[in-house]
């Protein structure tokens, strides 16, 4: 019994030890051993410029007219994006702590009073932009309501 047991786990040894040496495959990376190079082709693309590229005439004229009403530009509005305009709205930007690097910052142009016009979105048409109605205004029933929904007691 014992020598089978000793014949079996030679066997057993042997077959681990010899079947490396008789297999057919040796797994590789797909770059170890190559002798050759394969070229990359580079497909250049056209560089694109995105974004906008100036400011419209119009919109400088806009620009210049709020600076001279800020007292920060002393000539006259020509609508042409030149140094002078370019020096007071970074002078502009920079007394209000924003960004002077690129012109104009959208907060300065909001704070100028030149921001966007959302008088004409979907659903701003047809509605006022008036204050809103006293608290008298709103029916007692329509109160209770609101009142009970917010959890308030009163």
């Amino acid at each position: 019994m014992l020598s089978l047991r000793a014949n079996l786990g030679i066997l057993f040894t042997a077959a681990l030890l010899v079947s490396p040496a008789f297999a057919s495959h040796v797994h590789r990376s797909p770059t170890a051993g190559t002798a050759h190079h394969t070229r990359r082709l580079v497909h250049r693309r056209s560089h694109r410029i995105r974004g906008q590229q100036a400011i419209e005439p119009e919109r400088v004229m806009q620009i210049q007219q709020a600076l001279i009403k800020a007292h920060y530009l002393a000539a006259e509005a020509n609508g042409k994006w030149d140094a002078t305009t370019i020096a007071a709205m970074q002078k502009y930007q920079a007394d209000h702590g924003w960004q002077t690097k690129l012109t104009p910052d959208s907060r300065a142009l909001e704070k100028l009073g030149l921001g966007p016009d959302y008088s004409n979105a979907i659903n701003a048409k047809n509605s006022t932009f008036a204050a809103p109605p006293a608290g008298s205004a709103i029916p007692a029933d329509q109160q209770a309501g609101f009142t009970a929904a917010s959890g308030i007691d009163q």
